[in-house]
């Protein structure tokens, strides 16, 4: 049976923002609130931590890596990289329990690229040659936004790669109804000469994409879905429709937040892919 959980957070964190990082382009640092890692949770710096290279089907992608234990592949949205995406009270809390790596898609941040057209499947590859050239046959993955249909298509494709799996912001397809204002974005963004090629080629991508509802009911792995009740850019209706389709997942909705929604409620969000990460949910024998 799915399981849908209504998480209610305190007013304080409920601030609803259109745009975020891992949709589209970045905001400047002050749009986003500054939260401190709360004290049983130490502290962690991106731009303290060395940037890594690894050699993945012919490219070099840059990483970082924080914490030990399991290991956390968090895959980054559209147009974010791993400078940009990922909030440091989030990585903290994921990083006092799991070895957390992040990265950046081919031609974004620290990462090279080649004359490979871009698509989802490509970016899934390359999620699984990281993984495999990082020395792993397996990780837990958390994808957000694009980086969640990259994590679908990783799961589908290469199935073996991954344990368990968090979708946040999450969609099957950028072509649904409900997803009408993140297509515009998309398909705006794949001609817009002021991108950065590597955004351009992320669009590109997306708007190639079939999207992967046929496939969701195939997948057998533990899945949680997340996802804000403000988003307007992937709505909660989308999470709560594929909930329905991927057997025995998780949802759970945070109300008033918007999409991406670990940029304002850190601390929620983190606790709550420990608390699934590290949930036991094996038939008693």
């Amino acid at each position: 049976m799915n399981k849908i959980v209504l998480v209610i957070l305190p007013i304080a964190v409920i601030i609803a923002i259109l745009f975020t990082a891992g949709c589209t382009t970045a905001p400047p640092a002050s749009t986003s609130p500054v939260v401190q890692a709360t004290p049983h949770y130490p502290a962690v710096s991106i731009n303290a931590t060395p940037v890594q290279y690894a050699e993945v089907n012919g490219i070099t992608l840059g990483y970082r890596e924080f914490g030990a234990g399991e290991p956390l592949l968090l895959v980054a949205g559209f147009s974010a990289t791993m400078d940009t995406q990922w909030n440091e009270t989030f990585l903290s809390i994921l990083a006092s329990k799991y070895h957390v790596y992040t990265y950046d898609h081919r031609r974004m941040g620290y990462s090279g690229d080649d004359d490979a057209p871009p698509t989802i499947s490509l970016y899934a590859d390359d999620a699984a040659g990281l993984i495999s050239a990082l020395g792993y046959d397996s990780m837990h993955v958390y994808g957000v936004s694009m980086g969640s249909s990259v994590s679908q298509k990783l799961v589908i494709d290469h199935p073996e790669r991954v344990r368990k799996l968090v979708l946040d912001s999450v969609t099957y397809s950028i072509y649904v109804p409900e997803t009408k204002l993140l297509y515009t974005i998309i398909n705006r963004s794949a001609t817009d000469s002021t991108q950065p090629a590597g955004v351009r080629e992320e669009a590109e991508a997306n708007l190639v994409w079939n999207g992967s509802w046929d496939k969701l009911s195939a997948i057998d792995k533990d899945v949680m879905l997340v996802v804000g009740t403000d988003d307007v850019l992937t709505p909660d209706e989308v999470a709560v429709r594929m909930t329905g389709q991927i057997n025995d997942s998780w949802l759970v909705r945070f109300k008033g937040l918007p999409h991406v929604g670990s940029h304002y409620a850190p601390v929620e969000y983190g606790e709550n892919a420990l608390n699934f990460l590290e949930m036991d949910e094996s038939p008693l024998e």
